[in-house]
């Protein structure tokens, strides 16, 4: 491991930190989305696609979780926390792209704290808005989300 280059400027993580930037978003993580570009695409060509990026993660999940049309207004709520959890988790990443070139490992470490801070924050609001619509789940949706939250990619200490 490189101690002069921080490993997420080159979008590797140590274990547990890995879980944060998949976990924030919640439930799925397109495959292409752990490295990021030598060569890093404007800031508004990566929102867009960051956007566009969620948005399949959040109809991907509408349709796995099996929404129907009386929850889809609790499903709005936990759209729009997936959404707002994203901005925030990318504002912060874009500061510390910002920022590489003169941090030190102190910094290094403090960055880190920010981003796991800002997931635990995020699981926070996300928690509430999910469990409302949880709970208005038929019997078969619950057993279907508990599966769906059990195998995808927001717990990865279990992957290994």
């Amino acid at each position: 491991m490189k101690f002069n280059t921080p490993l997420f400027a080159q979008g590797r993580l140590p274990a547990g930190a890995a879980g944060f930037f998949l976990a924030i978003t919640a439930f799925a993580s397109p495959a292409g989305a752990a490295a990021p570009a030598q060569n890093p695409a404007p800031a508004h060509v990566m929102t867009v696609a960051a956007h566009d990026s969620i948005d399949a993660r959040i109809n991907s999940l509408h349709n796995r979780l099996q929404i129907n049309g009386a929850q889809e207004a609790l499903w709005q709520k936990v759209a729009q926390v997936m959404r707002d959890n994203t901005d925030t988790m990318r504002a912060l990443r874009e500061t510390r792209m910002s920022q590489m070139s003169s941090m030190n490992a102190v910094d290094d470490l403090k960055s880190y704290g920010q981003a796991a801070d800002a997931h635990a924050e995020g699981i926070r609001k996300l928690t509430p808005v999910f469990q409302t619509l949880y709970d208005s789940m038929s019997d078969e949706q619950k057993k279907n989300a508990d599966l769906i939250f059990r195998t995808d990619h927001h717990h990865p200490a279990k992957k290994g």
